[in-house]
């Protein structure tokens, strides 16, 4: 592993660098000082979508959703409490396919939810359908360190 990794904050989209060895020690961004990780999944619009897959050095796992999609309202709090036991290794994201239908075009989102995985901003996965919290986290671990 790099001595250190680029993480994008969740809050003002600063790109900081944050030692590893400091990554579980609740680490602040330098520009607005707020906690770079909020155990939260991050609300993202275009600009800041394509920001953190192309400059976070840790996995972005994505949730394409909507507002009117049933089982999409049922995974959400399943995808919130993913990101509280992912973090700070793995940045989870969402991206409402309402408001941000470019992005949806972009990557092909054929149904909601979709859940993607990016490494090194690249698409490395995919998987479509509501899941529960132990099934987000044991995909998206398999997918990343296989």
């Amino acid at each position: 592993m790099n001595d250190s990794l680029h993480i994008v904050c969740p809050h003002c989209n600063a790109v900081n660098r944050i030692p590893a060895q400091r990554m579980d020690s609740a680490p602040k961004c330098g520009n607005c000082h707020e906690p770079v990780f909020t155990g939260q999944p991050i609300a993202t619009d275009s600009a800041s979508f394509e920001k953190h897959i192309a400059r976070n050095d840790i996995p972005i796992l994505v949730d394409f959703w909507a507002e009117w999609c049933g089982p999409c309202k049922m995974m959400t709090p399943q995808f919130a409490q993913a990101a509280s036991q992912l973090e700070p290794y793995v940045r989870l994201v969402k991206v409402d396919t309402e408001a941000e239908q470019v992005l949806g075009a972009r990557y092909g989102i054929r149904s909601i939810p979709t859940l993607m995985l990016f490494k090194d901003g690249k698409e490395v996965a995919r998987q479509s359908g509501a899941m529960s919290t132990a099934d987000i986290i044991s995909w998206s671990k398999g997918t990343i360190y296989n």
